[in-house]
């Protein structure tokens, strides 16, 4: 016992020694001195990439996660250790360099986010050839003003570069020796943070880490840089582990699939629309939540809305979409597989094996084509729609595109269905039977071709009756002005070129065997803040009102989220006041789309990941790329592992547990499918007929 006081008291000794010296030889002052360009240069990529979470992720938790701070802190400590190994004179040089790179991944995020509430990834550097496409849609609707705040870092690091030049700071020499041993301090430091980070870590941190389906999650847990680190690794991993990987992935196949029987469940519509034609319409940004709204009187959507009523309308329909958008429907809705983790299928996998909705109707005999006034090679249509098993791809070079018939990025909506109507009428003189996907484009992100979509004020308008008995007409701006007003009135076109369409139809004769599938690609991607003006307008103050007011709707994330809906139709012209004239208001996902058809036109694909809708109702769930996932009960946020109830039941951690666990398998499932082309039987020995 005396022994441990004794030793005690000399530390205590020693540490009371070592606090007068530093005291009395101002070491930390010194310290920051002699350090100031590598600390400088640790705060401000630390600063970045929490103003980053901050714009981001807007909450305290996230943008002042402990763990993503040391997580940036160990990154940059680690990248300024090796300035050490220069001359004072050449170290600024290498620490503004790091620091630009740093910064580029920073206000590259910070855009990305802000058009696909997701962090970018390398893997989607292979898109870049289409942004001159759609290049305007970037400028408008997605680069603001917080994306050139994280210049801030350079400038820091600028300015004190000059302070310290003006005082010589360069001009002190340091031997070789010295810069090594300041070298291993600082790579000593790296390690002692990494250590305290790995000591915070929890295992759902690391399985999050490794699968990376939840990008959000990361950058929260583990910084940008970290993430971006992950992302690279993961974005080569599918080049790597397809050489070393595909027996794990053919048993997790195998063992996913093995129950799933190879005949389908039949119900009340089974072959119900065997042997009709069919025309799908891939309609560019349509949203349900618009189908409710109306201006001064005037339905936004009237005739979608008329579809709807008169048709079978799914209410709770979600597209799935991630980076690929509108290529990523595409693929879902034609093979009830999900997006891939890296890239998109159509860019990054479109020489792969699909068991796709086109190659089982032309197995019964069907003629198979999609209709697109687009360039053929975007999103890498013209290869991806050999593999799906288009017979014919009709872009483009196949339409008469002028100046006066152009809306936003293309031919506008009628004149492309008008043209089509020709063409449509041909295929059906030379085929018995036929399948046709018409896509959409005047609806497509930035809706700022105002003028030519008509007339349609999203303002609100009332009359007043005055003392003297007259009446005057008060016009309030509401709407007008803003992004989302400005989609309603590119929306109100769409659905005015939609109903021209039908008519159009109706006149060729094209409707007689015909049945009408329409779906949403996905939202409009539009800003949460309109949709607050939207439901919660102040006339009198031409504002949007607080939440103090009584009036105020709640419109929160998870608000936002759920109102992503898109449209799910499916139609004939003599549907109405039949057993198929219905609205479903289960949820429902468009990998649901393939089986759902497929029992109604008489084909089936037993490795589809979605069900047939009526054969699962109550029971079904909808899984999002990102890892989130919704069912009638509820919808379950993976990023910050929280739920929204949407019954009065209670909600139980088994069912999340198990719901859960079923996404993460059908995203591996799904990826391995595409990555690892599993559908090819030259490869799979186990892929049966």
């Amino acid at each position: 016992m005396k022994r441990i006081k004794i030793g005690i008291n000399n530390l205590c000794n020693k540490t009371k020694k070592y606090l007068k010296k530093v005291k009395k030889e101002h070491l930390i002052k010194q310290f920051f001195h002699n350090n100031m360009l590598v600390i400088v240069f640790v705060f401000a990529c630390v600063l970045n990439s929490t103003l980053l979470r901050f714009f981001c992720m807007h909450s305290l938790e996230n943008y002042l996660s402990f763990k993503a701070i040391l997580a940036d802190t160990i990154v940059a400590t680690f990248i300024a250790s090796f300035s050490y190994l220069f001359k004072p004179k050449n170290r600024f040089a290498y620490l503004l360099s790091f620091n630009i790179f740093l910064t580029a991944i920073c206000i590259i995020n910070s855009i990305y986010y802000t058009f696909y509430t997701s962090f970018a990834s390398v893997s989607m550097l292979s898109l870049t050839q289409y942004i001159g496409d759609v290049g305007d849609a970037v400028v408008e609707n997605v680069v603001q003003l917080k994306d050139i705040v994280y210049i801030i870092g350079p400038l820091l690091l600028i300015i004190v570069h000059i302070g310290l030049k003006r005082k010589n700071y360069y001009k002190k020499i340091e031997i070789k020796a010295e810069r090594k041993r300041k070298t291993l301090k600082g790579l000593g430091l790296t390690g002692a943070l990494l250590l305290l980070f790995l000591v915070t870590m929890s295992s759902l941190d690391v399985s999050r880490f490794v699968k990376q389906w939840n990008k959000e999650y990361i950058v929260m847990r583990f910084g940008i840089y970290v993430y971006q680190v992950n992302d690279l690794i993961s974005s080569i991993q599918p080049k790597i582990s397809s050489m070393f990987g595909y027996d794990q992935a053919n048993k997790e196949f195998n063992d996913f699939y093995k129950d799933k029987s190879s005949e389908p469940a039949t119900n009340e519509y089974t072959n119900i629309f065997k042997g009709k034609n069919v025309i799908v319409i891939h309609a560019e940004s349509m949203m349900t939540n618009a189908m409710e709204l109306e201006f001064n009187g005037q339905q936004v959507t009237p005739n979608l809305n008329n579809m709807a009523q008169s048709g079978m309308f799914f209410s709770n329909f979600y597209s799935q979409v991630s980076v690929g958008t509108s290529s990523d429907s595409e693929l879902t809705y034609n093979t009830s597989l999900l997006p891939t983790k890296s890239g998109t299928a159509f860019v990054s996998y479109s020489d792969r094996t699909y068991i796709s909705t086109p190659q089982l109707l032309k197995e019964q005999g069907y003629y198979t084509f999609s209709m697109h006034a687009n360039n053929a090679d975007f999103w890498n249509r013209r290869r991806m729609y050999n593999s799906i098993g288009y017979d014919r791809f009709y872009s483009k070079v196949d339409y008469k595109v002028d100046k006066e018939n152009v809306i936003g990025l293309g031919l506008s909506d009628k004149e492309f269905f008008s043209q089509s109507i020709k063409k449509l009428q041909t295929i059906n003189k030379e085929h018995e039977k036929w399948y046709g996907v018409l896509i959409m484009l005047s609806n497509h992100t930035p809706f700022s071709d105002v003028e030519k979509y008509g007339d349609f004020p999203v303002d609100m308008k009332e009359t007043i009756t005055k003392e003297d008995g007259t009446t005057e007409e008060k016009v309030y701006p509401y709407m007008e002005g803003t992004k989302l007003g400005n989609y309603f009135k590119s929306l109100h076109y769409a659905d005015s070129a939609l109903g021209e369409f039908i008519n159009g139809l109706d006149e060729a004769g094209l409707l007689e065997n015909t049945v009408i599938v329409l779906y949403g690609d996905h939202d409009a991607r539009l800003p949460k803040k309109d949709y607050n003006r939207l439901y919660n307008y102040d006339k009198e103050t031409d504002s949007v009102k607080t939440s103090e007011d009584e009036t105020y709707k709640e419109y929160d994330s998870y608000q936002y989220e759920l109102g992503r809906k898109v449209p799910f139709i499916i139609w004939t012209k003599d549907m109405k006041n039949t057993k198929l004239n219905k609205t479903i208001t289960n949820v429902t996902g468009m990998y649901n789309v393939m089986p759902t058809l497929g029992n109604m036109f008489g084909f089936y694909n037993k490795y589809a990941l979605g069900n047939d809708i009526f054969n699962v109702l109550n029971n079904n769930i909808v899984i999002f790329p990102n890892g989130n996932w919704v069912t009638d009960r509820l919808y379950y946020n993976s990023q910050k592992s929280e739920y929204l109830s949407l019954v009065e039941d209670a909600i139980t951690e088994e069912e999340i547990t198990n719901n859960t666990e079923y996404t993460n398998k059908v995203l591996d499932v799904s990826n391995n499918i595409i990555t690892f082309d599993l559908f090819n039987k030259e490869k799979n020995s186990t892929l049966k007929d």
